[in-house]
């Protein structure tokens, strides 16, 4: 199944034979030099010789699926991705060796080049996250309270595998809670980012104007012609730490679509609210800094050098323990929540598609599955509701 794409005892090409080989080793593949990492040196043996590969899936990448593998030896457990190999494959592979070495940033151990069913491959060992996801680990919580400060370390967290990759010049363009992994279940464990499929170096030449992205956490600039650049990595943070604040995101989208006409038009104009009673003891700093994510002109928008800057960032302690709705919200609407996943995967399957050529509802046809569930709790529950905790629409 594996096995060495090059036969070394194989006499080398005639020019008129290397003219007819197409795009293997030479441009759209460009070598691998980390900056300021070391360059990444491809294995060409088989992977097997190295490690055990087995057919348990961890998960599926924009790109392609993750195996559960061993070392040999060590019996160390690692994540093997499995990229066909393209321009776009060694473009991923590249950034994401470039961030290894920050600390929230998952890591490369090994990189291969090899056969497989056929196909030449990279194969990609990295260290295996087995945490789970980011709000998957605050719904396993159950009744333990998650607290404003919990909060902040998160975000302090995110930020800095952001800050790594900006002072590098890369935009990572795709940053979602299923992209941030913890490195185990324990409590200390760490938080990393993954999965570079939508990574992009940011250079005089490339602007990042080429609209790929996943629906929910996508900047305003990125739904019409505008170029855009590393502002569009602090816009996520705005919807993550939204998110990790209250249990439901800003912005929401029609029920069985990427993006709806509403909710385009809700992120375009910066439309959303804080809502009771889920925002009602959250504080105004933290409110703060998401508006300042969250501005719909990029030039206004806040840089992660001062995002770490912020009090509710770099004070942490500071930061009050206020217990939030979050894991309580997460759990209600866990049913909802995979329907939203399912939704960020189509759109990801289908990434480059011109949502604008694709026949959707009409705003006044749109409906909102999670809010329309909220709205009925809240009318079930409003016999004799506090005076400050009233639900209300977060978007309208």
């Amino acid at each position: 199944m594996w096995s060495n794409p090059q036969n070394q005892n194989q006499p080398a090409l005639t020019n008129q034979q290397q003219q007819q080989v197409p795009n293997l080793n030479s441009a759209p593949f460009p070598p691998f030099f980390a900056k300021p990492h070391n360059p990444l040196q491809i294995k060409k043996n088989a992977i097997t010789d190295d490690y055990k590969v087995t057919n348990q899936v961890l998960g599926m990448g924009i790109n392609g699926k993750v195996l559960e593998i061993f070392q040999k030896g060590s019996g160390d457990k690692y994540a093997l991705k499995i990229l066909q190999d393209c321009a776009k494959a060694r473009r991923e592979v590249e950034l994401h060796w470039r961030a290894s070495p920050c600390s929230h940033i998952v890591r490369i151990m090994d990189i291969y080049e090899n056969l497989y069913q056929g196909r030449k491959c990279l194969l990609i060992v990295m260290e295996c996250m087995d945490g789970g996801e980011l709000f998957s680990h605050i719904q396993d919580r159950g009744n333990q309270a998650f607290t404003e400060r919990e909060a902040s370390d998160i975000m302090k967290s995110i930020g800095e595998a952001i800050q790594y990759l900006h002072s590098i010049e890369i935009a990572h363009r795709d940053i979602k809670p299923e992209n941030l992994l913890y490195t185990s279940k324990k409590p200390d464990a760490l938080l990393k980012l993954t999965d570079f499929g939508f990574a992009k170096e940011i250079t005089t030449l490339n602007s990042l104007a080429t609209p790929c992205y996943t629906p929910y956490y996508v900047a305003p600039e990125v739904l019409g012609p505008e170029k855009y650049d590393k502002s569009c990595d602090m816009w996520s943070l705005g919807v993550i730490m939204y998110i990790l604040l209250c249990g439901y995101p800003p912005f929401y989208s029609n029920h069985g679509l990427a993006i709806s006409p509403g909710m385009k038009k809700r992120i375009r104009n910066g439309q959303y609210e804080f809502p009771n009673p889920e925002w009602s003891d959250v504080s105004e700093d933290a409110k703060q800094l998401i508006r300042h994510l969250l501005k719909t002109e990029p030039t206004q928008r806040m840089s992660i050098t001062e995002f770490m800057n912020h009090p509710w960032i770099n004070q942490s302690m500071e930061v009050p323990q206020t217990p939030l709705h979050t894991s309580r919200v997460l759990q209600e609407e866990q049913d909802v929540w995979e329907e939203v996943k399912e939704e960020m995967t189509s759109a990801l399957a289908t990434m480059r598609v011109d949502y604008e050529q694709i026949k959707i509802k009409t705003i006044e046809d749109s409906t909102n599955p999670l809010l329309i569930k909220r709205r009925k709790k809240a009318n079930n529950a409003a016999t004799k509701p506090p005076a400050d905790c009233t639900v209300t629409n977060p978007v309208s």
